[in-house]
């Protein structure tokens, strides 16, 4: 974490870098707190942040109040300031009965080293009794030729715990008896259950090789079975090719190597454009079922050109069977380009098999009729607009959704994105709109065909005839058309976020022409109100503005199922 003080006027620099021990190979940005990877044990990333920068103090960081873990004791710091500055620290804690003075390794007045140190901060709880204690650290910066002080305040909270111990074998005067390990022998049952243990181990040892060994082998065997059959019809497939608020910084060095790097960035080509109706009904027509068996019923949203509707099929081999279904079509005054659009984007996630992606189903293209998609049917609708109707029912209904219930949706669509980025596919435009859900909760990510025209004010179109989703775009896709799943990563984020607020619109009052500046400058996104620390940290990691910096998505489900765990552990 490394925190700036910047003073044009002095032609002064400091910085001091905070070792952060939250994830193990991808900087977090804007994180104030030093314990990222303990509260997100698996999922290994790193942190950093401004605290200060271009005289200005980051107020919103400081005021992060993270809970360090139990099994966390000491901080790591490292600082560096390159001319004289001298530094005064403090502490503060507010039950000095259930924790003792923070102890540091340095002492509590004195000069910045001149070359990159560490200093330690210990915490120590007494063991007296049970209590969360609030730690607050100060640390008071001063350039020795001007005498200005710049007084830094760091929040941190730390669960301590009465310790209860009671002697082995008490002798008549009560006291202790305490034996040596070294010279305590092991008995023969002892050993025998070593023995044992080590046995159990190496077989399952064994066996956990013969299942990885299979489990290769089917994978291979599987991605050559997808790729044969999608050979014909998947040529739409992308493969790896409120208001704001200046208080983070995403433009941060990673200082780590991250286990696997992002699929090489592709430059998008608008091959939409180039394929022709007729081209676009071949790539179905081995999904194509007849129109006679389709029954529509309500309109679900319905935009200028484009319509969904809840529908019914029945069963080719059996009628009296049906089977409710969602269908995209068109109405009379749709062009033979928008029609295109819409069968072409409709077979983005076809072929793909998972429990939280909706594919495309069927589709009906027989000649004088206006095309149909066909896809599975989820009764409680789209996410965008499932979320904002909570919204309007939550004065009255406050439990109608708990903020469980939107961590756990975020789990489900993080875990279809990261099925998607093993298979090296890219959606572009990850977004509430493109989720539907069910009654169980349940989350699909569906494909974008007719987005556009459903949701016109998520689109904007730059000067370049082309109507994108720039508030939920990276930089590098936004300025360059350049996608990979680390571009994927950003708009989880930005989803992440549309799930907290209910359904709220981002960046609402940035002109969508200069998105891209406010990106540049370290503009992003303000934390939701009512959203934890912890859960926010999560969004802002996938806004690092190096591709190497953001999370994967498997890293991504391991931070959200352990926060899941912690607020049900509260519940």
């Amino acid at each position: 974490m490394m925190f700036w003080f910047y003073s044009p006027l002095h032609k002064y620099l400091l910085f001091i870098y905070v070792e952060c021990p939250w994830f193990d190979w991808v900087d977090l940005p804007f994180v104030p707190s030093p314990t990222v990877r303990n509260l997100f044990p698996s999922a290994g990333l790193d942190a950093e942040l401004y605290y200060v920068r271009n005289d200005v103090i980051n107020h919103y960081a400081l005021s992060f109040n993270l809970l360090v873990p139990i099994e966390t004791s000491s901080l790591h710091f490292s600082w560096k300031a390159n001319l004289k500055v001298e530094y005064k620290l403090g502490f503060q804690v507010d039950n000095p009965v259930a924790m003792e003075m923070p102890q540091t390794n340095i002492t509590l007045r004195g000069d910045v080293p001149r070359v990159l140190s560490v200093f330690r901060v210990d915490l120590f709880c007494s063991g007296k009794m049970d209590a969360e204690v609030t730690l607050l650290m100060q640390l008071n910066v001063t350039i020795s030729s001007a005498k200005n002080i710049t007084i830094l305040n760091f929040k941190r909270r730390k669960m301590c715990y009465r310790k209860v111990r009671e002697p082995l074998y008490p002798d008549k005067n009560n006291t202790r008896i305490h034996f040596d390990p070294v010279n305590v022998a092991p008995t023969t049952s002892t050993r025998v259950f070593y023995i044992s243990v080590g046995v159990c181990c190496a077989v399952i040892f064994l066996v956990a090789i013969i299942l990885a060994v299979l489990h290769l082998h089917s994978m291979k065997r599987v991605e050559l079975d997808d790729s044969m059959s999608d050979s014909g019809s998947s040529q739409g497939l992308s493969q790896p090719s409120t208001q704001t608020t200046q208080y983070l910084r995403a433009d941060t060095p990673n200082n780590a190597t991250p286990v696997t790097s992002y699929p090489t960035l592709r430059i998008e080509k608008n091959d939409l454009k180039s394929v022709t109706l007729l081209e676009a009904k071949a790539k179905v027509k081995d999904i194509a079922i007849s129109r006679e068996r389709v029954t529509l019923k309500d309109v679900l949203h319905e935009g200028t050109f484009g319509r969904i509707f809840h529908g019914i099929v029945v069963d080719e081999k059996d009628p009296s069977k049906e089977k409710a279904v969602f269908v995209k079509t068109v109405k009379d005054q749709a062009s033979e380009v928008q029609i295109t659009m819409m069968l072409t984007e409709s077979c983005k996630l076809r072929g793909l098999h998972h429990r939280n992606l909706l594919p495309i189903g069927h589709v009906c293209i027989e000649e004088g009729e206006k095309p149909m998609v066909l896809l599975p049917f989820m009764n409680w609708g789209n996410l965008k607009l499932f979320l904002r109707q909570c919204k309007l029912v939550e004065a009255n209904n406050p439990q109608a959704i708990s903020q469980q219930d939107l961590v756990h949706m975020a789990i489900q669509i993080a875990c279809g994105m990261s099925y998607l980025a093993r298979r090296e596919v890219i959606h572009k435009d990850l977004a509430a709109r493109n989720c539907v859900i069910d009654e169980s909760l349940q989350v699909k990510i569906t494909d974008n065909a007719l987005s556009r025209d459903l949701f016109p004010m998520d689109y904007h179109c730059l000067g370049d005839n082309e109507n994108r989703p720039v508030r939920w775009m990276a930089l590098e896709s936004l300025v360059n058309k350049e996608f990979s799943s680390a571009g994927d990563v950003w708009a989880f984020g930005v989803t992440l976020w549309e799930l907290m607020t209910l359904g709220q619109t981002p960046y609402v009052d940035i002109d969508p022409f200069e998105m891209a500046a406010y990106l540049k400058d370290g503009y992003r996104i303000a934390q939701p109100i009512n959203c934890p620390d912890e859960l926010f940290a999560v969004m802002a990691c996938c806004w690092a503005l190096d591709l190497e910096e953001r999370p994967k998505f498997q890293q991504l489900v391991q931070c959200l199922t352990e926060f899941h765990s912690a607020l049900g552990a509260y519940v």
